[in-house]
């Protein structure tokens, strides 16, 4: 079903061609990776906070998921890390740091967040712009550039920063909208 007149709904490839000449792909991905995973090492920092009020290790909370068939709150960040740099790599063509996924602690996540920030913080627009209009290649396909930012990886980057907001949550976090969004309270 299409649903009319609203903003962003039912793009396709004109509609995305439309955005991106007011929006490079460097402005609409490097950026609000950068203020994501910034958002996500501040909502851990609360998390150890509200764990060692309570009395106990904010580690116990690496394994916590919502579900059974979930990843934990690890695999959760490591997502959030590789959907972020894989995907600047992909459109842009600098190669990315590669993580082992073994961080077993909220100072090793806390350190898996500030590399991947610093790699992205190294990709320039030039970078996007040198990559034409080749397609992404990805085990499920081949996408458009834009049809890859826009439809699989900012909403799955996004999937992930939410997943691990409600496994803190769900463990009694005191978190909010505002630390999601990375909002300073006034």
């Amino acid at each position: 079903m299409r649903v009319p007149n609203v903003p962003g709904a039912n793009l396709g490839q004109k509609g995305y061609a439309q955005l991106m000449s007011q929006l490079s792909q460097h402005q609409a991905c490097i950026p609000v990776f950068i203020h994501g995973l910034k958002s996500l090492a501040a909502e851990l920092e609360l998390a150890t906070a509200s764990a060692t009020g309570r009395g106990f290790s904010p580690d116990v909370l690496v394994d916590a998921r919502l579900y059974p068939d979930m990843l934990p709150l690890v695999g959760q960040v490591q997502r959030a890390s590789d959907t972020s740099k894989f995907s600047a790599e992909r459109l842009s063509g600098v190669k990315s740091p590669r993580f082992e996924d073994t961080e077993r602690s909220f100072a090793q996540l806390a350190q898996r967040i500030q590399g991947t920030i610093d790699y992205l913080a190294t990709v320039e627009p030039a970078h996007f712009e040198s990559m034409g209009e080749a397609p992404v290649v990805v085990q499920l396909g081949s996408f458009s550039r834009e049809k890859y930012l826009f439809d699989f990886a900012l909403p799955n980057f996004f999937f992930h920063l939410a997943t691990v907001h409600a496994i803190l949550r769900h463990n009694g976090v005191p978190l909010g909208k505002l630390d999601y969004l990375g909002i300073k309270k006034p």
